[in-house]
């Protein structure tokens, strides 16, 4: 399990961007999980929609991609001294669906699968979830670079 100032030490995002509450499980080389609690005070609701609050979908593919950064790092081969000069690149992002809107009030979890891990180079299968509902998914496809 991670805490949001665990999660600071391994991710360079930082508020608005950081959009990673928890990590509630991570077994190295395999999957993470994770959630982030979506609030009105969230900057995206300013312009998405005024009237009619919906977290966007591209908010909910970065913090998957975010939570496999979490597991991509936790899982390398690379020394944790040398990680701090690195930082994950996401290369791809294919067959994402959005399945439900996620609002206000909602928690959104995060459960995310390693498909093929490879050096530097890793596949993920990801997925969020509302209530044991899936909300949305995609094939993300990330390296881990120099800064």
């Amino acid at each position: 399990m991670l805490d949001i100032t665990q999660i600071q030490k391994v991710l360079p995002h930082r508020y608005p961007f950081l959009l990673v509450d928890r990590i509630t499980h991570i077994k190295q080389g395999e999957f993470v999980e994770g959630f982030k609690n979506i609030s009105i005070s969230e900057p995206a609701f300013m312009g998405h929609f005024p009237d009619h609050p919906i977290y966007p979908g591209v908010m909910i593919l970065e913090g998957m991609a975010q939570a496999g950064g979490i597991l991509a790092f936790k899982s390398s081969d690379i020394p944790e001294e040398e990680l701090k000069n690195k930082v994950i690149y996401f290369m791809s992002i294919d067959k994402a669906k959005f399945r439900k809107p996620v609002v206000p009030g909602d928690r959104l979890d995060y459960k995310i699968k390693i498909v093929k891990l490879r050096q530097n180079l890793i596949i993920l299968d990801g997925k969020a979830y509302v209530n044991d509902t899936l909300v949305a998914q995609a094939e993300l496809k990330a390296m881990i670079v120099d800064k």
